[in-house]
């Protein structure tokens, strides 16, 4: 089979190094790729949202599947075209997409179908906003309601830095039209948990569980970013937290978006706080997470095409999948100054040689590129993800910071905590 994987981050790396490993895989392109893509798929140079241009390269080149990576293109529809062009695709519709593209959306599901998530209310004014916000007091959460790159999420610890929130999206226009409109919730206490789940409109079938770190430092401190780091499996996702996920949530939103017409196939992540009174939804993408991607897919023992046509054909019911049960963890080096501005064009030495146990170490790349002399640069905010595997959390951390130390990117910077509540669920 020859695939094609539209994308250019972390997440896209390890589905394109998956897929390379498969069997039944003759070829792998990817559009556009980066840098460490281009050691596992060929590359090509075409933008997500070039939608004529990836309908053409697949008539071109017979692709048997295209695997959408991110959400915009998703968002906007890329699945819905190539399946009207005859191309298979595995993702959601656009109308199913909607969980990720407006959370506003996704609120109003919960709320409709009785999907456990916290206390919201929607705005598009921004002085009924600030009331509400003043109204309810703080810690509380700002939402935009669009899509703003996983940085349209404030989790304000004061009033003022809610107020703030607002001001900057409603009236600085900081993240463009994604918040012309904002959500606004109640804080949830307790413990995140990424939840995968693959699906194919009716049936759909769990994942490996995983934990990321939205914060960009330490002590999940500073301001929220795409991720800066994720171990799977996640303590905290018990067989018993599993089994109401799958009973509380999943399943009544499979049942709530087949009977709003929109039945949802591919991935569907589930953002949860596991609260004193059980999981609720923090919120909902409809593709795999990135860093939790990497680690999940280096977990996988079955056979990813497989998994992603019996998706596409509606055959998940008699479907199964198959982990190691080994940990895997991934922590990301980001630019300097990111999620805020970073520089760009700078170097990194050293990366292809810091892996010592290419068995249990793998450096994905999420934002980097050749230049001139084909030396490797950082072209991104997050850009690289370094990802282990061991018989404990503990081991695999060890070897991902063993690999980061040898990695010669001074404009560089990363989390030295990642895992720190599985490090201490392991130490008793």
């Amino acid at each position: 089979m020859k695939f094609l994987v539209v994308g250019s981050g972390g997440r896209e790396h390890a589905i394109c190094w998956t897929l390379a490993a498969s069997p039944l895989c003759d070829a792998v392109f990817c559009a556009p790729g980066n840098a460490g893509i281009a050691e596992v798929a060929d590359c090509v140079d075409i933008s997500v949202n070039d939608f004529d241009r990836i309908v053409e390269f697949a008539r071109d080149r017979a692709i048997d599947l295209v695997v959408v990576g991110p959400e915009e293109p998703l968002v906007k529809g890329l699945v819905d075209v190539l399946t009207e062009a005859g191309i298979k695709a595995f993702g959601p519709t656009a109308a199913a997409a909607q969980l990720e593209g407006s959370k506003g959306f996704m609120k109003d599901i919960c709320r409709k179908y009785g999907i456990p998530t916290a206390e919201y209310q929607r705005f598009d004014d921004r002085n009924a906003a600030r009331a509400y916000i003043q109204e309810k007091g703080a810690p509380i959460v700002v939402k935009t309601d669009g899509l703003a790159a996983g940085k349209g999420v404030t989790v304000a610890a004061t009033v003022e830095e809610a107020l703030q929130a607002v001001d900057e999206a409603m009236a600085d226009g900081k993240f463009g039209a994604a918040g012309a409109e904002l959500v606004i919730e109640e804080f949830m206490e307790g413990e995140e948990l990424s939840f995968f789940a693959l699906c194919d409109g009716a049936a759909a079938v769990p994942l490996a569980s995983a934990q990321d770190h939205k914060a960009a430092y330490d002590g999940d401190k500073g301001p929220n970013t795409g991720g800066m780091g994720a171990y799977s499996p996640a303590p905290v996702c018990t067989p018993e937290i599993e089994a109401r996920i799958v009973e509380e949530i999943l399943n009544p939103t499979m049942a709530a978006m087949t009977a709003e017409g929109a039945p949802f196939r591919g991935i569907l992540f589930l953002g949860l706080m596991i609260t004193a009174a059980g999981p609720k939804l923090i919120e909902f993408n409809v593709r795999f997470g990135d860093p939790e991607c990497q680690v999940i897919l280096m977990r996988l023992m079955s056979d990813l095409p497989s998994a992603l046509l019996a998706a596409c054909d509606g055959v998940l019911s008699t479907f199964d999948l198959r982990w190691y049960e080994e940990s895997a963890l991934a922590v990301v080096m980001a630019s300097k100054g990111y999620p805020g501005s970073y520089d760009k064009g700078t170097p990194i030495g050293g990366a292809e040689s810091a892996v010592d146990d290419p068995e249990n170490v793998f450096v994905f790349h999420a934002g980097t590129a050749r230049n001139g002399d084909g030396a490797l640069v950082a072209t991104g905010g997050r850009v690289l993800n370094v990802c282990a595997m061991g018989d404990t959390v503990a081991e695999a951390r060890a070897r991902a910071y063993g690999t980061i130390d040898r990695i010669d990117w001074p404009n560089g910077f990363y989390r030295t905590d990642i895992a720190w509540r599985a490090l201490e669920r392991e130490a008793g």
